[in-house]
């Protein structure tokens, strides 16, 4: 029989990066090694508390909750060091019961919150208040006694033993003694023995686990180096025993059994930490209701707010049935009210009708709060549920017993005041944001093991790359599908090593940071509920993700900023100011003919979810006419109904091409609307409600478990379908047939109340540019005024589409991009060195005094405190004194003069001097006249480099321009579709190198990264040794390039491994001897073939060209055409027929000259 113990010192995966134990993998040790209690005591947090509470209970072990704190050597909040003293020491804290839990919860968060100097501490004062119901051990040995010990001060461990004991109360202080083999922990357990029977207090054993096994420590020793930035090699790291291992009772019992109680003690102590923590008991925020009840003033808003929405929709003539409104609506609000959520309703109802009344742009609705007409009633949505055929039931159900989830859409800049408001209104101290943990995946991972064994960068990535881009994919399950993985697995020691410690290691939290939405509302300060942390921006956030805030009874809100309705606002105020004084985005037709002429053309860049690559290609072939063409979109674009065939039978059935058919003539009003394919989640519940009887709550629960596809409940929901279907005297095989089709869909099927809502902002994005683009693009412009690339890329657009796009300046621009005529002006604050200040102050003496006549004059007027040096030659560099008439080199010229004449006038004001005119009242100053200096005008190369330093892009021209029609021939790809790309595609682009980072290999051999720029954003080139050695001159010479390479595709972005680097000039004049033309043969028609056929004989040429048909399933066929076919390959033409097939189809195949 093993001996009693259990261990009460253990960092889980929690103590990030330092820590490598995972909870399942715990609990299963535990119960191997015959134990049934464990304790979890993370460093200074409690990250994972109700994880590891839930895990162990569930595997019928006890757990101990607790915390190895760091303590402050003095006042906690004095975040000064001492020379020579330590920031804190460690001590171990156990929760015995409720009451110490959540003393142990407030100890923890005042770590955070109060004590955070390296390390989140606590000190002595603030344990005196807080230690009922914690037991206390000695910690390591970096706890205050075993440290004093170490440094030969018996009388002074004794004395802070004393003390703790005094602190924690009787039996509530123990000493802990550990042996992993570190010779300090010898000398210090005779004294800690000592002290311990010298005082009368408890001893326990532990062994301060940081890994499972004992043969774990090498990937331990590698997280310990991830975490550091050392390597394995180096020689003066931190390092840790091989010892701390979770070891066997007999194993303690070997190092331990000598010293009475050290073994039995533990387990005393776990059976004194028993007790149940309360979770999942809703705390609603307290929503102030002035004596009347959540259900009264629930049903008084609903009321009153759907009168409103009937007079709304009266204003714009539209019909609707108030009976059906007035029956939703009670039965919703019953529904409301017995499921005890009236309050919740309020809450959020509140905080988004303060946002709207202070002009904060709001989402019309997200997920399936949209299917809710208490919530549009509320203006809580804005899409109206009835007119859509959304389905309350997806939402909240009384067979589906669960919180109601509404997620908000905020303006991402004005997100903050939101938070600022409930944190006003419900108490600083009871809203917090919600944490979230990044974990270490299965390829990033790797790339952190390859670094810290020194493994050469290439090497690492290659082998990264072979791990498949699979849904819940693993290293273990990628050598099991990767032949090539697994034969480099076995055939290599190193990828060998590379790989074991990858899968010890992986999915680890690799660290914490803020949940871009969630926030909380409590019902008390929060830091009486749930351990909180301090995030990166100093907001405080709870220590408990998502899921487990809501164990602990909290709500949770999610505050999502979406810079769309950023976008959409700006444009309205902009449009207000201008074009239409009248202009109201919420009531524009849903059937507006030229947004959906935009739509069919594909040209959606700025278009909400419509604007990638293959939402493009997909939006030429649907041709969306309806509204409820835009949901379906929203909901089809996605991995699982693109590679079923859904979105091809969507698209053939809308044409005609493929019949309207369905399995039963009771299925039409469910599936008319999508032509008889399942294509949302909410027509699985009305098939099931239609065919087999089911309510609506009942078929949301067929849903999910279609959904999830548990065997066991999936036969339980056919049997109860069949039986359903057989009462309505449905065939049996037709019923059996359909529900395998509902099962099948199911799984790539998406909720239309998120679709209709997403849709809307599709739409409203989609009518804006196409009635006032320059509007819309000058709003996109300013959205990302921070985001060189994103700014490059909407520049190329507007350019593309006629739109010209002025330089910044002085007298005309604003803060933001602003619509000027039929052109968009540069907005200052996107110019680099021009804060917000400096823009302040321009435009405020701009405002008071008009226009700027010059430099000079410039400089007498403005805060020269605000507009330094810095900030006028930015203004020079990108053309922003142009309108003055003097050239940029004459105003760089003339700098340090205008400068000075403006600090000495500003002196002037300021002491209250005049000039001699100021005595003559007649008479009026004359201004100093300023002669500029007489030098000729930049050259066009130093103008456009300029501006780039200025603005990070070109903006008065661009050095590829004159080599336009070569880049649409010679190119395949540009920046900005590489993102769309297959990794491992051949790519040809062209592009400015803009940084070159030169590196040298293990070998000695040169090697670079280069980052190039086209006319639509920029990335970076990996030349290897080989293609460095043949090109290094060219990319010394800053001239545009020509590029073959293949593209590097993975979770961190797009970049190049380049194969051929040539000047571009030299590439230009390369011949294009033949054009290949790829079609999938399945989508190809009679029809485009006959326009091919007369394009390509219209423009005769002596460029061959082949036609490369795809097959699905079968291969590629490759037709060479007749020679009467062969063309004059111009840009203009091969533009023509990609836009008959909807995408890019041609690829030039070019005969480059001997030298290239």
């Amino acid at each position: 029989m093993a001996p009693p113990f259990v261990h009460l010192h253990l960092h889980t995966a929690y103590s990030l990066l330092d820590g490598a134990i995972r909870l399942p993998d715990l609990m299963q040790r535990v119960k191997e090694l015959g134990m049934n209690s464990v304790a979890m005591t993370d460093h200074g947090n409690m990250f994972g508390a109700i994880n590891f509470y839930l895990k162990a209970r569930d595997a019928g072990i006890t757990p101990i909750i607790g915390c190895e704190v760091y303590v402050a050597p003095g006042d906690r909040r004095d975040h000064t060091q001492t020379h020579g003293q330590d920031i804190a020491n460690h001590l171990v804290l156990l929760a015995e019961n409720v009451e110490g839990y959540f003393n142990l919860v407030r100890l923890v968060s005042s770590g955070f919150t109060e004590g955070f100097y390296y390390k989140p501490r606590i000190d002595l004062e603030i344990l005196k208040d807080h230690h009922k119901g914690l037991i206390a051990l000695s910690a390591c040995l970096q706890g205050r006694v075993p440290r004093r010990l170490m440094f030969d001060d018996f009388e002074g461990a004794k004395n802070e033993a004393i003390q703790m004991a005094q602190i924690m109360g009787e039996g509530n202080f123990f000493i802990e003694l550990q042996d992993a083999g570190i010779p300090e922990q010898k000398k210090v357990n005779q004294g800690l023995i000592q002290i311990a029977d010298e005082l009368g207090l408890g001893m326990v054993a532990t062994n301060d686990c940081h890994y499972l096994h004992k043969e774990d420590h090498e990937a331990h020793d590698a997280l310990l180096c991830i975490q550091t930035g050392k390597f394995l090699s180096d020689k003066n790291r931190m390092r840790l025993s091989d010892q701390l291992y979770f070891k066997s009772p007999e194993e303690m019992e070997l190092l331990f059994g000598h010293v009475d109680g050290a073994m039995g003690n533990t387990v005393d102590l776990a059976r004194r930490c028993e007790f149940e923590l309360p979770l999942n008991k809703l705390r609603f925020p307290q929503y102030p209701l002035e004596g009347r009840t959540a259900e009264e003033v629930v049903r008084e808003k609903a009321r009153k707010g759907l009168d409103e929405r009937y007079k709304t929709m009266e204003l714009v003539g539209r019909k609707y049935d108030r009976e059906v409104y007035e029956k939703r609506l009670a039965y919703e609000l019953d529904v409301i009210e017995k499921m005890g959520f009236p309050g919740y309703f309020l809450v959020v109802a509140d905080f988004i009708n303060w946002s709207k009344d202070n002009n904060i742009p709001v989402g019309p609705g997200r997920g399936s709060a949209a299917g809710s007409l208490v919530a549009y009633a509320m203006r809580i949505t804005d899409l109206d549920p009835i007119r859509y055929k959304l389905i309350f039931e997806r939402f909240l159900n009384i067979e589906r017993k669960s919180m109601p989830d509404i997620d908000v859409d905020f303006c991402m800049d004005r997100r903050g005041e939101v938070i600022e408001y409930v944190t006003g209104k419900y108490g600083g101290d009871s809203v917090a944001q919600i944490i979230t943990f990044g974990s270490m995946q299965a390829r990033a991972v790797l790339r952190d093991v390859g670094r810290v064994m020194e493994l050469p960068y290439n090497e690492v990535d290659q082998i990264a790359k072979l791990v498949p881009s699979l849904p819940g994919i693993n290293l273990t399950k990628a050598l099991e599908v990767e032949t090539r993985l697994k034969d480099r697995y076995e055939k290599d020691h190193k990828v060998k090593k590379l790989l074991e410690i990858g899968m010890a290691l992986e999915g680890l939290p690799r660290h914490a940071s803020t949940h871009a939405a969630g926030v909380v509302i409590g019902d008390v300060p929060l830091n009486q509920v749930v351990p909180l942390y301090k995030g990166s921006k100093e907001e405080i956030v709870t220590q408990y993700d998502m899921k487990c805030v809501e164990k602990a009874g909290l709500i949770k809100f999610d505050f999502l900023g979406l810079r769309t309705l950023t976008v959409i606002d700006l444009a309205v105020r902009m449009i207000k100011r201008g074009k239409n004084p009248d202009f109201n985005i919420d009531t524009v037709p849903r059937d507006d003919q030229a947004s959906y002429d935009l739509l069919c053309s594909g040209e959606t860049t700025g278009v909400f979810q419509l604007e990638s690559t293959g939402m493009k290609e997909l939006l030429v072939k649907m041709k969306p006419s309806t509204f409820e063409d835009i949901i379906a979109l929203v909901a089809l674009y996605r991995p699982g109904p693109l590679e079923s065939g859904m979105v091809d039978d969507f698209v053939a059935r809308k044409h005609g091409q493929k019949k309207v058919s369905y399995l039963l003539p009771q299925l039409e009003d469910a599936l008319k609307e999508t032509y008889g394919v399942i294509v949302y989640q909410e027509q699985v519940q009305e098939i099931a409600r239609v065919l087999a009887g089911y309510s609506l709550g009942e078929g949301d629960i067929l849903r999910r478990a279609m959904g999830k596809k548990v065997p066991a409940v999936m036969e339980e929901q056919r049997e109860r379908f069949m039986k359903g279907a057989k009462e309505n005297n449905i065939d049996p095989g037709k019923a059996a047939e359909i529900f395998d089709l509902m099962a099948k869909f199911a799984g790539y099927g998406f909720n239309k109340s998120h679709s209709a809502a997403y849709g809307l902002i599709a739409y409203q994005t989609a009518y804006l540019k196409a009635h006032y683009p320059h509007e819309f693009m000058a709003s996109l412009l300013t959205s990302e005024v921070n985001n060189t690339e994103a700014v490059m890329r909407h520049i190329g657009e507007c350019r593309d589409n006629g739109i010209v796009v002025l330089p910044p300046d002085i007298n005309k621009s604003e803060r933001i991009f602003t619509v000027e005529g039929d052109a968009i002006r540069f907005g200052m604050s996107a110019i680099k060195n021009v804060g917000a200040g400096a823009v302040d102050s321009i435009l405020a003496a701009r405002s008071e005094g008009g226009d700027y006549k010059d430099i000079f004059d410039f400089c007498e007027r403005v805060d020269l405190r605000k507009v330094n040096k810095k900030v006028l030659e930015s203004l020079i560099k990108c053309g922003s004194y142009d309108s003055t008439g003097a050239y940029r080199s004459q105003l760089m010229g003339v700098l340090e003069e205008a400068l000075d004449y403006g600090q000495k006038m500003g002196r002037d004001r300021l002491g209250g001097q005049t000039n001699m005119f100021a005595a003559f009242k007649e008479a009026k100053p004359e201004k100093q006249k300023h002669e500029l200096p007489q030098l000729p005008p930049w050259s066009e190369p130093d103008q456009l480099a300029y501006e780039k330093e200025a603005l990070g892009l070109y903006i008065s021209g661009h050095p590829l321009n004159r080599f336009k029609q070569d880049i649409r021939r010679l190119t395949t790809q540009d920046t900005q579709k590489l993102a769309e790309a297959s990794d491992g595609c051949e790519v040809k682009l062209a592009g400015l190198p803009t940084e070159i980072k030169e590196k040298v290999t293990k070998k000695g051999d040169r090697m670079a990264f280069v980052r190039l720029e086209d006319l639509k954003g920029s990335l970076e080139l990996i030349v290897f040794p080989n293609c460095f050695a043949e090109c290094s001159e060219c990319l010394a010479t800053e001239e545009p390039l020509f590029v073959k390479g293949t593209l590097d595709k993975d979770e961190r972005g797009v970049k190049i491994k380049a194969t051929k680097i040539i000047p571009l000039e030299q590439a230009a004049q390369g011949v294009t001897t033949r054009i290949k033309l790829y079609v999938n043969a399945e989508d190809l028609t009679r029809e485009q073939l006959v326009t091919l056929r007369q394009t390509l004989e219209k423009n005769p040429g002596d460029c061959r060209v082949s036609l490369y048909l795809n097959v699905p399933g079968k291969g590629e066929a490759v037709l060479a055409l007749p020679n009467r076919y062969r063309i004059k390959p111009e840009a203009s033409l091969m533009e023509e027929i990609n836009g008959m097939f909807g995408g890019k189809v041609t690829e030039p195949v070019i005969s480059y000259p001997e030298s290239a």
